[in-house]
């Protein structure tokens, strides 16, 4: 098995020294070394987190395999104060939708099932230094690439078919923007910052998708505080703000966007 076929279901069977001789593979196969091995609680069960250097970056590594992504909305029942709440930005003129499952199907990814390639992600994004269309060979030229969408998705979820990668709810007496013990504050499962500030708006190689923020739009709008913290959501790909990023407006901001870098093995 070569090490981009790790699925991450075999990653969760692994025990510690299983797990040291795999991060020691990995940093030997890209020429970094291992920062951290730590086992950490998810989802029930222990996962083990491995971060690296490679040129004086951080990667985490993301086992990939076949996975289930996107948001089940079927499934889903907003807790009373999360629908007052929508239900308050909606009647400000905020909302997508009547409620708030309709406002969620029209920026969550839907459920699915994909297979991807285990790779290294880069543990903090990284401000553009030129336009969107030319960070392809901006990375390439560092031996990186840009996120899929669905590897962005799968790196921040890590698994969780929750809304957040930490659960379903979020504070409804605060908004992100300040919040310095808030959730998103903390490293995600696989010891990423990822999805961590609403100001933070993440590139992926799908055009129509951007992730983990919204250039602080919500925020400085007053939409709400729940539409202030779906920004940060696992599945939410922002098609809107995509739209704006991408399109001719979008052409003198790109220094309000950030990518995160993928090292494939």
């Amino acid at each position: 098995m070569s090490l981009a076929d790790l699925s991450l279901d075999r990653w969760r069977s692994y025990d510690l020294p299983a797990a040291h001789a795999t991060a020691r593979a990995v940093a030997d196969a890209v020429g970094g070394r291992v920062i951290a091995v730590e086992a950490v609680d998810h989802l029930g069960a222990r996962l083990h987190r491995v971060r690296l250097d490679r040129g004086g970056q951080e990667f985490a590594l993301v086992p990939g395999g076949r996975l289930v992504l996107g948001f089940d909305l079927e499934a889903w029942q907003p807790t009373p104060e999360q629908a007052a709440d929508y239900a308050e930005s909606e009647a400000e003129g905020f909302g997508l939708g009547p409620d708030l499952r309709a406002h969620l199907a029209q920026v969550l990814s839907p459920r699915r099932t994909v297979t991807l390639p285990t790779v290294l992600m880069a543990v903090q994004d990284e401000e553009l230094t030129e336009p969107p269309a030319d960070m392809p060979a901006v990375l390439a030229a560092r031996g990186l690439r840009l996120p899929s969408a669905d590897e962005w998705e799968h790196a921040c979820g890590a698994g969780a078919g929750t809304l957040f990668r930490w659960g379903d709810e979020c504070p409804l007496d605060r908004i992100p923007y300040g919040d310095a013990d808030g959730p998103h504050r903390q490293p995600n499962a696989f010891g990423l910052r990822i999805a961590y500030d609403t100001y933070r708006t993440e590139l992926s190689s799908d055009v129509t998708a951007v992730h983990g923020g919204d250039g602080g739009e919500s925020v400085c709008g007053g939409y709400g505080r729940l539409l202030a913290w779906l920004p940060l959501a696992t599945a939410n790909r922002n098609p809107y703000t995509a739209e704006l990023f991408h399109g001719p407006e979008g052409e003198g901001l790109f220094q309000d966007l950030s990518v995160r870098p993928v090292l494939a093995l």
